[in-house]
């Protein structure tokens, strides 16, 4: 038995799509046709950089992250926490901001405020926070569902969490590529914080389209695509999910 097929190996005859369709259907949808994709810089089976693109400017990602804090920083105000440091607090809360929380999971970080692990913080009081910022870091959690029951206990009444965690990506070769256990969708997150925010006081949405995400995926910084490109939507792609949640003022 054979290890493997080669390109040329494939039988053309086998394609569950009738031959004239493989002909018409790509010139119809301004498409090239099959043999003739031209592939550049990308016709390789390595990435052009392994670390989201950080070494060559912003990832992707990022773009979609900061355009979401961006449109709801009015929500990060008053006391706020944040995961591992508290960078986004100050970009996009500033004078709104009156105690700035970090939340890490060791203790070798200076700026912690919180040491412990989301779904075991014990430590944290209930009721605290009008904001908590968590960005890229569900997916690190094995038990996602005792860490929304944590983020719903210690938010005040009216608090708002600020979620956002990855869709198509690939999985980081840093300190915490051991704990990579996730990726979602808009579907999975609806019904996921549904089981502890109300539905109508959350709103998920996702950014991404095929150019986007294979970029993504390659290492690019998201200055190396225009903002069109970056900005045109394609639901079948969701490159980052966001989640704006609210805690309820008063209990269901």
């Amino acid at each position: 038995m054979q290890d493997g097929l080669a390109a040329a190996d494939l039988n053309p005859t086998e394609s569950p799509i009738p031959w004239w369709k493989q002909w018409f259907m790509p010139a119809l949808q301004g498409s090239p046709y099959a043999g003739r994709v031209r592939f550049g810089s990308l016709r390789r089976v390595t990435p052009i950089s392994r670390h989201f693109g950080y070494d060559r400017g912003l990832p992707v990602d990022r773009y979609y992250i900061e355009n979401f804090l961006n449109q709801h920083s009015a929500d990060i105000q008053g006391r706020v926490l944040e995961i591992g440091d508290d960078a986004y607090t100050r970009k996009f809360g500033g004078d709104r901001v009156t105690q700035r929380d970090v939340l890490h999971v060791t203790a070798n970080n200076p700026i912690a405020t919180f040491v412990g692990d989301l779904t075991n913080a014990e430590q944290i009081p209930s009721d605290s926070f009008d904001c908590f910022v968590l960005t890229q870091t569900l997916h690190l959690v094995y038990d996602f569902r005792a860490a929304l029951d944590t983020i719903y206990r210690i938010l005040k009444p009216g608090g708002v969490v600020l979620v956002t965690v990855p869709g198509i990506s690939h999985k980081s070769v840093d300190e915490w590529e051991d704990y990579w256990c996730w990726s979602f969708t808009t579907a999975s997150c609806k019904k996921l914080f549904g089981e502890f925010f109300p539905p109508d006081h959350i709103a998920v949405d996702a950014f991404g389209n095929v150019l986007a995400a294979i970029a993504f995926l390659e290492g690019l910084s998201f200055h190396e695509l225009t903002k069109k490109e970056l900005d045109y939507r394609d639901r079948s792609y969701e490159l980052l999910i966001t989640i704006r949640a609210v805690k309820p003022t008063s209990a269901p």
